[in-house]
């Protein structure tokens, strides 16, 4: 399967708002609508969008549905900021069971719609597992908001943590 990393768009700054209801700046959305036309451009559409339930995620996702990427967009609440990877596997684990899912040589693509440093830390622990020291700025992901991640990962029942493929890493400024 492929699985995208999508961070959302440019919020309006702290302290105007709670942050769980940080909306997108108009800046945020002409950027994002972007990305999703270039991503339509591509063909890319994914089976499921699954995104934080703060409201800056949620307006990104919802921009990914209204770009006809994807019919439905689900809140999944370990996409919060500080939200535990280990939860992936079950929620994959259930994904695959489901009988709309793509079979037998099909590709299936999902995209999750979260924040930093949360994103780039999974994205590390699907391509490397799990990490005992924490790396080097140098050696770290960073993934820059409206930007991708994407991942080839291997079907369930195979773990997905440590066995990864990065295929892409675009900031916005590349689509943008």
């Amino acid at each position: 399967m492929e699985l995208y990393l999508i961070r959302h768009g440019i919020a309006v700054e702290p302290g105007d708002f709670p942050d769980a209801d940080r909306p997108l700046t108009d800046r945020g959305r002409a950027k994002t609508t972007a990305i999703v036309q270039h991503l339509r451009s591509l063909g890319i559409y994914f089976d499921r969008v699954l995104t934080s339930p703060l409201c800056r995620a949620r307006q990104t996702a919802e921009l990914l549905q209204q770009g006809e990427l994807v019919d439905t967009v689900e809140i999944w609440t370990a996409l919060q900021p500080g939200g535990a990877i280990q939860e992936w596997d079950e929620w994959l684990a259930r994904f695959a069971l489901q009988p709309a899912v793509p079979r037998l040589n099909q590709l299936s693509r999902v995209a999750i719609v979260g924040h930093e440093p949360d994103l780039s830390h999974w994205a590390e622990q699907f391509i490397w597992g799990e990490q005992q020291t924490p790396r080097p700025a140098s050696q770290r992901l960073v993934l820059k908001k409206a930007g991708v991640i994407g991942l080839t990962l291997p079907d369930p029942p195979l773990p997905s943590l440590g066995q990864g493929q990065l295929f892409c890493l675009i900031p916005p400024r590349f689509w943008v």
